[in-house]
């Protein structure tokens, strides 16, 4: 078998041609893996995740190392404090990585579960079985521990995955992948089953996103530009969102206090994320009390509220929204701010201006939650609820790929079963049709 270093992807960007051919290479080596990856025992692929997880933890001072290099790198790449603090790894985040893989081994393999069956009246039984979809093709900026995540949640449900990470990331995934293939050389996952794009030209996506022969679907994660020329430009299924603009309503029936403490969490938790709150609707009636609890909450975190006319009314030093701010990711201190005559104005305002990521209310009347999670079409519908919660991990379904704003295959976040496809196994005795 191959040592870890042969079995890092080395595109160099030379010709066109000759750029076009190697990816293709990629691809079809993804894809032989994934057809080994579909019939591995779950027990070795645990065996793998499991290993590679005490790995990492061992490895932190190679992988801080290498994360340095990409952290003095940033300022040439213009990165924001918010991408900033993406990119950075320390002892803490590479033991939530490797936490992460033990979850994702704890979680029941999706491969080879029966989602129904029956007999026909002749005798002939047919099942509908899941199956891995293939080879995924992933793309994503800034984040070196979605790198392991990817890994290990393609590989769990049976996917060969192709890394295409950020130029601003690469010491620190390659670091990464690098222990992963000593764990998988040492317990016999397939070399080609997790492949890190080593070049950082652009135009090696364009022909990754053109090998619909070999790569099953493509999976980007970062800006919103990128995700948009990777929907116009992939000839396979694409599992995307596109920003996140998340909303927090608070009703007329709010509790105050909570209502506070959700909005605190929602939008300064983490702010650098799509599913941090970024846009705040208070109803009219409770407008008065609840605003300047909430700006004195948010403004002591740093955060800038941009009102419109009539939340300004209660919030004297905000600054005047426009148009374009309440259809704003902001993924920094600032959050727009309206006053809604009803939840069905709420709910309108949010399905105009919203993203159909996250979503969520704050409310005790239990037919003001079913009136809002009815009208909201978002992916994921909070009730009582900070926004932040929309996470794989925090749904139970280990480290996420992704989340998902489309409606066919997969929606909200994307764990093993979402990267899982069915097939039809049909059984006869001699059976013939008539």
């Amino acid at each position: 078998m191959s040592t870890a270093t042969t079995t890092d992807t080395t595109v160099q960007s030379q010709s066109s041609d000759d750029l076009a051919a190697q990816c293709a290479d990629v691809a079809r080596r993804a894809k032989a893996a994934s057809r080994v990856l579909g019939t591995l025992d779950t027990t070795l692929k645990d065996q793998w995740l499991i290993e590679s997880a005490d790995a990492l933890v061992n490895a932190t001072d190679k992988i801080v190392a290498a994360n340095q290099l990409d952290l003095e790198n940033a300022p040439k790449y213009g990165l924001t404090d918010a991408q900033v603090d993406r990119l950075k790894l320390d002892r803490d985040r590479i033991d939530g990585i490797a936490t992460g893989l033990r979850e994702i081994a704890a979680l029941k393999d999706p491969i080879g579960e029966v989602l129904d069956g029956f007999t026909r009246p002749g005798g002939m039984q047919i099942e509908k079985r899941r199956v891995p979809l293939g080879v995924v093709f992933f793309i994503y900026e800034s984040r070196p521990n979605v790198t392991a995540d990817a890994a290990g949640i393609c590989v769990k449900s049976g996917n060969a995955v192709i890394l295409r990470g950020g130029k601003e990331a690469m010491h620190s995934s390659r670091a990464i992948v690098d222990v992963m293939h000593e764990v998988a050389k040492s317990v016999g996952i397939p070399n080609d089953a997790v492949q890190l794009v080593g070049t950082t030209d652009r135009a090696a996506v364009g022909h990754f996103l053109k090998l619909s022969d070999s790569i099953d679907v493509t999976i980007p994660r970062g800006g919103e530009n990128l995700i948009r020329r990777v929907a116009a430009e992939a000839t396979m299924p694409v599992i995307k969102h596109y920003d996140g603009n998340c909303h927090v309503y608070v009703d007329e029936s709010a509790d105050i206090e909570m209502a506070v403490n959700i909005i605190e969490n929602a939008k300064c938790q983490r702010m650098g994320v799509c599913n941090a709150c970024e846009s705040l609707l208070v109803h009219e009636s409770i407008a008065k009390d609840a605003l300047p609890a909430i700006a004195e909450r948010l403004t002591g975190r740093g955060v800038e509220m941009r009102v419109d006319e009539r939340a300004a009314a209660f919030i004297p030093d905000g600054v005047p929204a426009t148009e374009s701010d309440f259809g704003a990711e902001f993924l920094g201190p600032q959050i727009s701010v309206a006053v809604v005559d009803s939840l069905e104005k709420a709910a309108e305002h949010i399905n105009h201006y919203g993203s159909g990521h996250t979503d969520a209310i704050v409310t005790s009347q239990i037919a003001a939650a079913d009136r809002f999670t009815a009208l909201v079409d978002s992916s994921a519908v909070m009730v009582n609820a900070s926004t932040r919660f929309n996470d794989g991990g925090m749904f139970g379904l280990g480290a996420e790929i992704g989340i998902s704003t489309d409606k066919f295959h997969a929606r909200g976040p994307c764990g093993l079963r979402e990267l899982t496809s069915y097939k039809y196994i049909v059984r006869g005795n001699g059976h013939i049709r008539g």
